[in-house]
Formats: structure tokens, sequence, C-alpha cells
């Protein structure tokens, strides 16, 4: 029988072989440039052409992805590093993406300093970018040269042992097992049934024995849960929590979580509930997506912020629930071989990330107070707010234990002013969003919590302790300003404003203690 021609699936056809063969010619080019780029050079150790090391990351990459921007990526990796090729160009030759994923692998340079000096900031300051990426392409290009790296490092350990660091730039071995245990962890939720994230666990146990369970070198498949349609308790820092069904929550870790941070999380919580907190212990981790995800056991529980924002009349008594919570907490002295952080090491963070760099004599200063606080060991839980308090038939469960330390109190406390008070003063809509009831209700409940929980009436004593508080709450204000670089605009009038409150805060107090 004859058949009409479909022109226009013979058209499709050709366009998509011709698309291919375009795409395949970015990679063949990749080959070409790279060998071209990286020729006369040898590798480090085996003195074999630097170019079949690109090549090998290229043909790991083809294991895991069909994509040839990624497999180009994989060729060009290392020409910004190690030749005097540029972004500039290979943006121009081979495309954004592809410069891209070269970048993210592309450390900082520090000229006039040798490099087993800057190896630590450069290795920290590359894990950042892969921490905060959640383009797998980048996950993959990390994997794939890694896994490379260390392949050639497990075949010079077993031939020399513990001599092979000696000729390297970092010659701690347990630095070097930092740095690729912190990789693994970050790319694995997203590559851990590839053959490739497999083999790299096992090279790094054999280097390093005892650093990851050796089930993380067998096949895995987490849990899969979907959190669309649940509902949204609350949100934090580390990321959000959904009722999942009438029986169970789930905390829904952000991208830059990786399964060691879950772990710790769940980790502190038993130790927490060990202590006597009332605290939900999870039943274990899943995958939400490409996040990881805690479930934890809450029946017929709400928060107390959802508590608050049903009843804003009863506000009082739930600050005493709060409060009668706080007590029970801070009771709880911790032996220092129980492994929890204190908190000034927390406190020290806020004051390096934002008062150190404004003003570096008023940052000693702080640390100054800081470190004077009486460190008794109690417990603090370090992220104590209503939205983190489930009420579970009238009786409070605490959740978020990935910031428990030991240490004063007044941490604590500074926690609470800050969340209810000093993030609403340039604008009272952060505090109505994050704790789902107006401004006012929120320094209302913050009043009556510091009543409740300091045990008096007397307002001197009350506006002392929320002054020494409020210094580590401008502390921390400032550090927030910074996150995202030297802040500018309207965040440069609130840093001025904090700045100018440590200021006079830092001059009126030998001690934050009370």
């Amino acid at each position: 029988m004859y058949k009409v021609p479909n022109k226009t699936r013979d058209f499709k056809r050709k366009s998509a072989k011709a698309g291919k063969q375009i795409m395949m010619n970015k990679l063949e080019e990749a080959i070409l440039y790279a060998t071209v780029m990286h020729q006369g050079k040898l590798r480090k150790f085996s003195g074999i052409p630097f170019i079949l090391h690109p090549m090998e990351v290229a043909q790991i990459l083809s294991t895991m992805t069909d994509d040839v921007e990624i497999i180009a990526a994989g060729m060009l990796h290392d020409i910004v590093e190690d030749t005097d090729g540029t972004l500039t160009e290979i943006r121009k030759r081979f495309g954004e993406r592809v410069a891209h994923l070269v970048s993210s692998e592309s450390e900082n340079e520090y000229p006039g300093e040798q490099r087993s000096s800057s190896w630590k900031r450069r290795k920290e300051e590359s894990l950042e970018v892969l921490k905060a990426s959640d383009d797998i392409g980048v996950k993959m290009l990390w994997l794939a040269d890694k896994l490379a790296n260390i392949r050639s490092l497990a075949r010079i350990y077993s031939e020399n042992g513990e001599e092979l660091w000696q000729k390297m730039n970092q010659s701690d071995p347990q630095m070097q097992r930092w740095y690729y245990r912190s990789i693994a962890e970050m790319i694995e939720i997203s590559l851990n049934k590839t053959g490739a994230f497999k083999e790299f666990i096992k090279h790094i146990n054999y280097i390093w024995p005892g650093t990851f369970d050796s089930e993380k070198t067998r096949y895995k498949k987490y849990r899969e849960v979907s959190v669309e349609g649940c509902k949204l308790l609350g949100w934090g820092a580390k990321g959000e929590v959904y009722r999942y069904d009438d029986e169970l929550v789930i905390k829904v870790f952000n991208h830059k979580n990786t399964y060691h941070d879950v772990e710790q999380e769940i980790e502190l919580s038993r130790k927490a509930f060990i202590l006597g907190i009332p605290t939900a212990i999870s039943f274990g981790i899943v995958s939400v997506g490409e996040r990881y995800g805690a479930m934890y056991e809450l029946v017929e529980s709400e928060t107390i912020s959802e508590n608050i924002a049903r009843a804003p009349g009863q506000v009082e008594a739930y600050a005493k629930i709060m409060a009668d919570l706080a007590c029970q907490i801070h009771s709880v002295t911790v032996d220092a071989d129980e492994g929890i952080p204190k908190v000034s090491k927390r406190l020290h963070r806020y004051i390096d990330g934002g008062i150190a760099l404004e003003d570096e004599e008023l940052a000693q200063k702080c640390r100054l107070l800081i470190d004077s606080l009486p460190d008794p060991g109690n417990l603090v839980h370090g992220d104590f707010h209503t939205g983190n308090v489930f009420l579970q038939k009238g009786e409070p469960l605490l959740i978020d234990m990935d910031r428990i330390s030991t240490g004063h109190p007044i941490a604590e406390i500074s926690d609470l002013y800050y969340f209810y008070v000093v993030l609403g003063e340039d604008d009272p809509s952060v505090v109505e969003d994050f704790m789902g009831f107006s401004y006012d209700t929120a320094k209302k409940f913050f009043g009556y919590f510091l009543r409740y929980y300091l045990g008096t009436e007397d307002e001197d004593i009350q506006a002392a302790v929320v002054e020494k508080a409020s210094l580590i709450c401008y502390i921390r204000l400032l550090c927030k300003l910074h996150k995202n670089g030297a802040p500018s605009g309207t965040d440069r009038k609130s840093a001025d404003r904090c700045l100018e409150k440590i200021r006079q805060l830092t001059q009126k107090f030998d001690t934050l203690g009370y």
C-alpha cells in the first residue's frame, strides 16, 4: 500500500538529529579544546598526561547522565584553575550553562600565598558553592571529579600508606577526610542511587575506615513522601514543618542540610529526651523531592503559635506554658562528656558574622562579655519559640532540637526577645508572618513569658534582664543583615541602628549574667 509521507514527522526527526549533532559537536569541541589547553601538563603523582583526568571525569559523568553540556563541563572543569583559559572564553565557546558548571568547580586563588596555607580556606569556600546549589549538574560534576581523584588516592594509599599525605598541599589526613566526607554528605540525597556515589563512599571508607555506614555502598531507596496539600505548621532557618496526616508531622529540611545534619538533629533529640525534655522522637529520615525530611509522631496536636492565633485573648496562659517549659529545660544540667555543644559558640558566630565585619574593636568587647558569662552547664534549646512547641492533649512537646546546647539561660531569653520584639522593630510584619499573630500580641507574649519565667512582678528586674538580652539580639540581627553581603539601603539603616545600640549597651555592662 502506498504510504503518504509524513513531512512533519520527517522534519522533526531531521531536526532532532541535527540538534543532537550540534550537541555532540559541543562535546567534541570540548575534548579538543581541553586537549590543547592541557597539552604538556602531567598529573602530580602518576606523571601521566593531565588530559586523562578530565577524560575520566567526562566518562564518569556519562554513567550518570546523557546531558552533553554536563559531560562537556567535565572535560573543561580544570581549565580555569590549571591553564590560561578563562570562564569568559568558555562561556563564549560553550555557553552560559557549561561556564556555570565549570565555575562551580573552580576554586578561588590567593596569589602570593602558598597553596598549602590557603588549602582549608579554598576548600571551605568551594564547599559553600556546592552546598548552596540545587543544580543536579553541579552535584554530578563534583562527584565525578572527586571520584576520579579518590580513585587515584586509594591506589597510591594502597602502595604507600600514610606517606601519601606528605606529598599533598594538605598533609593532615583528617582534614582530607573532612573534605571528602563533606562532599559526600552534600550530594547524597541527589545521587545516592548512582554507582558513582557508591564507589565514592567505598574509596572513602577504604582510606578512612568507618567514615560512613557500609550500607551506603549498597542500593538504598529512601522512603519518598510528598507534602503537597499538607498544612504548613511553621518554618525556620533550617526548613518547614508540615502536618503529614492525623498522626504524623514531617520536618522538611532546606536543600543546604545534609544527611549528616538531619542525623545530628535526631541524635540531639534523643539525648534531650533521655535528659527528660518532652520532645518527639523521629521515626527516621525520608526524602521529600530533593530534600531530606524527618517524620515525628504528634497525635491531635497544634503548635502554640496556632493556638495563640486562634485565641489571642489567651496569650497569657500560653506564655505561662512556655515559661514553665523553659524553666524545665534550663533546670537540666549536662556533663561535658554528653557531647552537647556550648551556646557561646553560636553567640561567637553571630559576632564574627556581623560586628566583626563593621568594627573589630567593638566585636572584641562583645566577645569578652560573652566569655565572661557564667557557664553552669544548663541545657538551652537554642530555637525556642511558639512555632516549635506543640500541645499534645494539653502537654507541651518540643521540636527542632538541632541547636540544643549548654550555657547561661540569658541566651534563650535573648532568642525569645529577638523573635517576638526585635525582629519587628523595623517591620512588624516580619514577626506577624513568622508567628502567625499580631506584633502587639507577640510583645504581650514576651512580657508575660518573662514575668512567669523570672517569677517576679518587679519591672526593674525584668527591664535589667531585657536590656542584657537585647545586646545579644542586636548582635544577632546585625549578623542576619550581613548574611548576603554588606548591607545597603534600608538594611544599612537597620545595621547602623544595631551598631549604635550595641555601642551603648557594651558601655553599661561588665557581665551579661543576671
